[in-house]
């Protein structure tokens, strides 16, 4: 498997990885986080340089995972999701090498802090923290400790308060 950059020619790929990895028998169409992909893609928040796809050795992209921008407070912060891989090769590695390279490039390009959405049980193992513990308030109060924060080496103390997503996703 090889992570890298995405490319123009990888959008078709990606749309479907994303639609195979969220999709569910109850669904009546694509799923939220497709169109949201797309929308994201289209918004002044994308970061082309954090949108990392895994490439089987076949040559076929089985994963996905972008951040976009965000902030806390005043500071420019960055948005993790949505992370997507194909049903035939999850919990095989993929998800957790997307997210080394992710936070990786992340913190190479002197971010403060990756906020995201998700399961503490997966993300913890990244070092993400519930959100709250950093000072950091979630968009929805309901979402607990799932809305969780990864700080990173430029993490000043002022990335405190209300954390705003790239546009699209206040949509959901």
């Amino acid at each position: 498997m090889l992570i890298r950059r995405e490319r123009p020619a990888d959008i078709d790929a990606i749309r479907a990885v994303t639609t195979a990895a969220f999709n569910r028998p109850d669904l009546d169409g694509e799923p939220v986080e497709t169109g949201l992909l797309e929308e994201l893609r289209a918004d002044p928040g994308w970061l082309p340089g954090l949108s990392f796809v895994a490439q089987a050795d076949t040559g076929e992209v089985v994963g996905h995972v972008v951040c976009t921008r965000g902030q806390v407070g005043p500071v420019p912060a960055l948005g993790l999701g949505p992370l997507s891989v194909v049903p035939g090769h999850q919990r095989a590695g993929v998800g957790s090498a997307l997210m080394h390279a992710v936070l990786g490039a992340a913190d190479a390009l002197d971010e403060p802090l990756v906020a995201l959405l998700g399961e503490p049980a997966y993300y913890g193992r990244f070092g993400f923290r519930p959100a709250r513990e950093e000072g950091v308030i979630a968009p929805d109060p309901a979402w607990g400790d799932y809305f969780q924060v990864r700080l990173l080496t430029a993490h000043t103390p002022r990335a405190r308060g209300a954390f705003g997503y790239a546009e699209p996703f206040t949509r959901l």
